[in-house]
């Protein structure tokens, strides 16, 4: 069995943008910084895939963690609960050991928790959790196959 690896990213910390629509609001200076220092630290974990919500402030999130690994914009993670996230992991190939997944809160939050059974103060805007899994395949996600290996918060 080899090993997996799921990196739970939070986007980074987004402004309010009156009159433009919940999915359009861009990230903050402050965010566009916390990106860019998380994927310093994600890129030493060698991701293959990024699975991403087609918001603005999760793709730019995605955009500025810089990693060497194809992003696959995926509609079904915003405003998605954590069976809706296991659901898109499920989908990857098995030939991918190691994924980060960008979305929102509360949904991100509570995959982390159900995933590994860990207690978490929060997932603030562009906190990750690295996340490794005991699974031979995607499609074997559930509750409770992952250990928490770090948790990290801007």
């Amino acid at each position: 069995m080899s090993a997996r690896t799921l990196v739970v990213v939070r986007h980074a910390k987004a402004g309010q943008a009156p009159g433009l629509p919940d999915t359009e609001r861009p990230l903050t200076p402050g965010g566009e910084r916390d990106a860019r220092a998380a994927g310093e630290e994600i890129r030493r974990l060698t991701p293959e895939l990024v699975l991403c919500s087609p918001s603005v402030r999760t793709r730019r999130t995605a955009e500025l963690l810089g990693l060497d690994a194809s992003v696959e914009i995926e509609r079904d993670i915003y405003e998605a609960y954590p069976d809706d996230l296991l659901g898109v992991l499920r989908r990857t190939d098995d030939e991918v050991a190691s994924v980060v997944l960008v979305g929102h809160n509360p949904g991100v939050h509570e995959l982390v928790v159900a995933l590994t059974d860990a207690r978490l103060d929060g997932f603030p805007p562009c906190a990750y959790a690295v996340i490794e899994l005991d699974v031979p395949s995607w499609e074997d996600l559930a509750p409770g196959t992952g250990r928490l290996a770090q948790m990290s918060r801007p």
